[in-house]
């Protein structure tokens, strides 16, 4: 497609309900990228120039808090709100990024040792730049790209995720990276894509794709799974290190998410990140200390409890004398019992209670998640607290807050015929309880979406 394609919207809301979002978000979303479209053509100015196009999505965790990067599982499912993004190559190294929402624009040089400023939305697509530079033959091209998006920033809903996997897809099309040596060894399907793109992130090596320093954040691969391996109108269950599909669960026809975003930002640059990493690190002592102590090498702490029955009650029983990494005795064993039950009692059951219909069941499943959350795992606040305990008296039939945690969001799990009521109570009862949080707050439906999808 030429740039001038992207002002057809009536074409370009056509195409993106072929690809799985719904009338309403096809319609917002050919919008977007005709902002994307004209904002690109400031900076290149030939509408006739062949320009990629891409939809990636941010993501709903249903259950499965921060179970991931220790092997575990989780059920999650991808928003209708997302990234566009429209770019055209350049036949530099130059990468010219501007977000066409904001006017805010950055340009910088697509070099395996480019210094990545820390801090602020440039930290990830700089980082992306360099690992690619670094991992693959180049000298890679650049490009000129416009983005635009309607996610709710900081809000649990992987936006920072979702910006790296925008500038993956620019990049990996304009090169041909598909066809290079390196990438056809460790890269063989979006599940595979999407633990790459997770050691991106989190600066570890993938296969034989070297790492670097990442974003400073140390998470799994769910954010990156769920955008890209989720299905239109389902929730996938996946489990982690490897990534690997579980199932997919259709979401009930009559139902649709309500997302309160509350306005409280746990931004990934800043301090949310230390507390987001303690809970990782906490995860990883647990591992470490079981090994030391037992001799064995088990790949995840989800292996090791699958492979031994007993090895619950030994970790408690290690756990009791152990420091390490500055991590108290009590403190290790929270976290894993807050492990323990959300992978093996939350997730697997929940997943059964929405596949069989019995959304009373589930709902007092994800009722549980969010009590052993505030309890066990410590990443909650008042404000993603009420507003879960809101949704459910107003008749929601699940709700839990979701992300990392430290800030963030919750969905709810309303019926479409309701939805529009129920989510102007929802807010009309946050706005009452948390006035200033409210005024950065963010209320929306979205069905469960596509995975992120490329145009023409």
């Amino acid at each position: 497609m030429t740039l001038g394609d992207f002002t057809d919207t009536k074409a370009l809301a056509l195409c993106l309900r072929e690809k799985g979002l719904g009338d309403t978000a096809s319609v917002e979303k050919s919008e977007l990228f005709t902002r994307c479209a004209n904002s690109l053509r400031i900076m290149a100015p030939d509408k006739y120039a062949e320009a990629l196009a891409f939809f990636v999505p941010g993501r709903i965790e249903i259950v499965g808090k921060h179970t991931d990067y220790v092997g575990g599982r989780s059920i999650v499912a991808a928003l209708e709100r997302g990234f566009c993004v429209i770019a055209t190559a350049r036949d530099d190294q130059l990468l010219r990024i501007r977000n066409s929402a904001t006017g805010d624009f950055t340009e910088f040089p697509l070099h395996p040792n480019l210094e990545v400023r820390p801090g602020g939305w440039t930290n990830y697509p700089m980082t992306v730049a360099r690992r690619l530079a670094r991992n693959f033959t180049g000298p890679l091209r650049g490009a000129d790209i416009a983005f635009i998006s309607d996610l709710p920033g900081a809000a649990g809903m992987s936006s920072s995720s979702a910006m790296m996997i925008m500038l993956f897809f620019v990049l990996s099309v304009i090169n041909n990276l598909e066809e290079q040596v390196e990438y056809r060894k460790n890269i063989s399907d979006r599940l595979s894509l999407a633990g790459y793109l997770a050691a991106v992130e989190n600066g570890q090596g993938y296969g034989t794709l070297r790492g670097d320093g990442g974003v400073g954040t140390l998470g799994g691969s769910e954010d990156h799974t769920a955008i890209l391996c989720s299905r239109p109108g389902h929730v996938g269950q996946f489990s982690y290190c490897p990534t690997r599909v579980d199932r997919y669960i259709a979401v009930p026809k009559e139902y649709v998410f309500a997302i309160g975003s509350s306005g409280v930002v746990a931004r990934k640059t800043g301090s949310a990140m230390v507390k987001y990493n303690r809970a990782s690190k906490m995860a990883r002592a647990i591992w470490e200390v079981w090994c030391r102590e037992t001799g064995r090498d088990d790949e995840s702490l989800s292996t090791l409890l699958a492979d031994d029955p007993e090895a619950v009650g030994k970790l408690r029983s290690i756990l009791e004398r152990a420091r390490i990494n500055s991590f108290t005795p009590w403190e290790l064993k929270k976290r894993l019992e807050h492990f323990v039950r959300e992978n093996e009692e939350i997730v697997g059951p929940a997943g059964e209670a929405l596949a069989n219909g019995e959304l009373s069941i589930f709902g007092q499943i994800v009722d549980r998640s969010q009590e052993i959350a505030d309890a066990l795992l410590g990443n909650q606040i008042p404000e993603t607290g009420y507003l879960a305990r809101s949704a459910r008296e107003l008749g929601a039939a699940a709700a839990t807050a979701f992300g990392a945690g430290f800030g963030g969001s919750v969905w709810a799990l309303v019926k479409k015929e309701k939805a529009e009521t129920f989510l102007n109570d929802w807010f009309k009862r946050y706005e009452l309880s948390f006035p200033e949080p409210a005024k950065n707050a963010s209320f929306f439906l979205t069905q469960a979406g596509p995975a992120a999808f490329g145009i023409g």
